[in-house]
């Protein structure tokens, strides 16, 4: 019989930088994942309500996913290649043709950068700015990109954007929808200022922003609002870039998560669930009308994970060849609201915010979120927050999570959210 050795936990404190952060609130060891439970070394299980950030919406270790992964690679696939023609390139690019872009009316041709969020987002904001020959792009209040110097200067977060050390330009920021509360039209706002050449603000290369704010609070943009963006973008020659990394992928009920907007973005950014297994996997789509990089102008070692391209395609066509997985994510979604809003009434003052499988709570405070993110994983849930002041309980639950389990990890939050306000009730009395 053998004993399984535990690690170490010291050698974390020792070797790895201060800049980890997840693990801080999250400190087990974990060894396994499957779906959305993660196991640690001691053997206990934890529903995962992070799922890595938005990039496992179709849980960990997906067998059909798995499958495809490990026969490509015992049969020796291509694992580099820089950007040469490989057979999993063309065999996802084939079915991302055919299962998204042509049954939605998409034309866009696929630009593949280095393997993270934020390097789309670099690309991008390069290619706006040869093709409209400008610098400026807006962004928006509570936007995140990216902690790249380019990605950073159009990112909103303080803290991060503290960390630069060095100047972040060329970027100027506006309010987003509802910024100033439902009364004042930012829109209207943002339309005023661009047509006004004594505002301060330079005609822009691109509008850049997300439908829902991961990050920056669950913010969701109404339809509305991100079609008038859309005009005004069009009225003075810029480019509209939806950031699609985190919102993108179903987790808002559709793949794209402006698709239902009627809208039509010159950019796209994705990333993070882009490769349906947690693999790094990043991308730019770009309407063909804008392709015009010259040959390796812009590049990178790793553009392109062939390995993530098996993966990406068996997700693909396993969950969106038909209707019945986007579906199931809009009951899930229609249930996780219909959850939240007893829970927020459970809190003064707290609100439910988001879209779909995107959603929290904002329970008015960093210090009342945290504590009850804590209680959670005390109880075996995996939750984390967000928003400017980490103010909001958020749920990335993966889309893919059994409706059981949901229930299960919706009744720790809830559970955790009464303990706390029970004890809050009680020291003030």
């Amino acid at each position: 019989m053998t004993t399984m050795t535990m690690t170490d936990k010291t050698i974390y404190e020792r070797r790895e930088s201060e800049a980890r952060s997840y693990c801080r609130s999250f400190p087990n060891v974990f060894s396994s994942a499957r779906n959305a439970v993660l196991r640690d070394e001691s053997g206990r299980d934890y529903i995962d309500f992070l799922a890595g950030c938005s990039s496992l919406n179709y849980g960990h270790n997906d067998p059909d996913m798995k499958a495809a992964l490990v026969d490509y690679i015992t049969s020796d696939g291509v694992t580099h290649g820089l950007d040469m023609h490989t057979s999993s390139k063309s065999a996802f690019l084939k079915a991302f043709e055919e299962i998204i872009l042509e049954p939605r009316g998409l034309d866009y041709k696929v630009q593949f950068t280095g393997p993270t969020g934020a390097n789309a987002v670099e690309a991008a904001m390069k290619l706006a700015r040869k093709v409209t020959g400008r610098t400026n792009i807006i962004s928006f209040t509570n936007g995140f990109h990216g902690v790249t110097m380019g990605a950073l200067a159009a990112t909103g977060n303080g803290y991060h954007r503290g960390g630069a050390s060095a100047p972040l330009s060329n970027v100027q920021r506006v309010p987003f929808d509802a910024y100033h509360g439902d009364e004042i039209d930012t829109a209207q706002m943002l339309e005023k200022m661009l047509d006004d050449p004594s505002s301060g603000i330079d005609t822009p290369a691109a509008i850049m922003l997300e439908t829902v704010q991961g990050e920056g609070g669950l913010n969701a943009a109404s339809a509305e609002w991100v079609k008038r963006i859309e005009e005004i973008a069009r009225a003075h020659g810029a480019l509209l870039i939806i950031d699609d990394i985190q919102a993108g992928c179903g987790r808002t009920g559709t793949f794209f998560s402006f698709e239902e907007m009627g809208v039509s973005p010159d950019i796209v950014t994705m990333a993070k669930s882009f490769s349906g297994f947690g693999l790094p996997f990043a991308a730019v789509l770009i309407k063909p009308e804008h392709d015009i990089w010259g040959p390796a102008e812009h590049n990178g070692t790793f553009r392109g994970n062939n390995h993530a391209f098996v993966t990406a395609r068996v997700a693909l066509e396993k969950f969106w060849k038909s209707d019945a997985f986007q579906q199931d994510v809009q009951v899930k979604g229609d249930y996780l609201k219909e959850r939240l809003e007893a829970i927020a009434d459970m809190v003064p003052g707290a609100r439910l915010k988001g879209r779909g499988m995107m959603r929290g709570v904002d329970v008015g405070t960093g210090e009342v979120a945290g504590d009850i993110c804590k209680r959670c994983f005390q109880q075996g849930l995996i939750i984390e927050t967000s928003g400017a002041h980490d103010e909001v309980v958020k749920i990335l639950a993966p889309l893919t999570i059994e409706q059981e389990l949901l229930a299960k990890g919706l009744d720790i939050l809830e559970a955790a959210v009464a303990e706390k306000f029970s004890a809050h009730k009680m020291a003030a009395e």
